[in-house]
């Protein structure tokens, strides 16, 4: 049984991701994920102009006469959503939590699979697979996802990527879009992500806290490690340590930005404080331009 507040939730996001999906995403995500292949579809008489690598021999030399094989674009995929939820994603200083917008990401990104005629599946990580959900298609199922989405209630803080992604190589037997939706404080994922990356079409949400670039002067901070529990007074009225705390993490931001250039996997940053809705159309268009 649903409680009653997440129901009101789930039903929520529903309604707002819908409303996008059907004024802005759908059409956006047909024209970003063509078919992965081409399927066979028929034969026909060749015409002038046929391409002659199609034509079809044994049905030609059957009726004496030139057939082509026909082919249409392979429409139904496959779209796997990976999503961090160890403890750096229950964090927002201002906006939503980084675990809320991720739900919402994926909820946009499953309604306009469904309307694609595509499957989706859905793998929760931390330090461990800690939920799989298989592939499949309907509003049914996907509702389900975003109900585990926001009601899983996680085994540890951890971080460890890697172990999502070796399980994806293992799972995933036919080419599928990736979606790995993170903050990417790891480390030791790169080998993993190579391998995903050669067999699927994969995409890096890297979501981004705008107090983890740039902290403010506020004086004395406490801050904790949500992931370690390791608690640091940090003296924010320095201009020395807020120089320095933004110098590391741009540097961090940049190592991740070159190592998905490297293995050439998409990236689409997102800073929580100003949406993920302009950061999506803008990935979607230039993956329909680049297509």
């Amino acid at each position: 049984m649903i409680p009653k507040e997440l129901f009101r939730k789930i039903r929520q996001i529903e309604i707002r991701t819908k409303g996008l999906v059907r004024n802005i995403f759908g059409g956006e995500y047909h024209s970003a994920f063509k078919g992965t292949g081409m399927e066979f579809a028929e034969v026909r008489p060749y015409q002038f102009g046929d391409d002659i690598r199609n034509i079809d021999w044994n049905v030609s030399a059957r009726y004496d006469e030139t057939f082509i094989k026909v082919f249409e674009e392979e429409r139904e995929q496959t779209v796997m959503l990976v999503v961090d939820i160890s403890g750096s994603e229950d964090f927002a200083s201002v906006g939503q939590f980084k675990r809320e917008m991720a739900a919402e990401i994926c909820a946009v990104v499953a309604f306009s699979a469904i309307q694609n005629n595509d499957k989706v599946g859905l793998l929760l990580f931390s330090d461990r697979v800690e939920l799989f959900v298989p592939p499949k298609k309907g509003k049914k199922h996907v509702l389900r996802l975003i109900r585990d989405l926001f009601a899983h209630q996680k085994q540890s803080n951890g971080t460890q990527l890697k172990v999502a992604l070796d399980h994806l190589v293992k799972v995933l037997h036919r080419r599928s879009i990736v979606m790995v939706l993170s903050d990417f404080m790891d480390s030791n994922f790169e080998n993993a992500l190579r391998a995903v990356s050669r067999r699927h079409d994969t995409i890096a949400v890297h979501m981004v806290d705008p107090v983890e670039v740039d902290i403010p002067d506020v004086g004395l901070l406490e801050v904790t490690d949500a992931e370690t529990g390791q608690q640091l007074l940090v003296d924010t009225s320095s201009s020395h340590v807020r120089d320095h705390y933004l110098a590391e993490s741009q540097a961090r931001e940049r190592d991740v930005e070159m190592l998905m250039r490297r293995l050439r996997v998409d990236r689409v940053p997102i800073h929580t404080d100003e949406g993920y809705v302009d950061p999506l159309i803008r990935f979607f268009r230039r993956r329909n331009k680049m297509a």
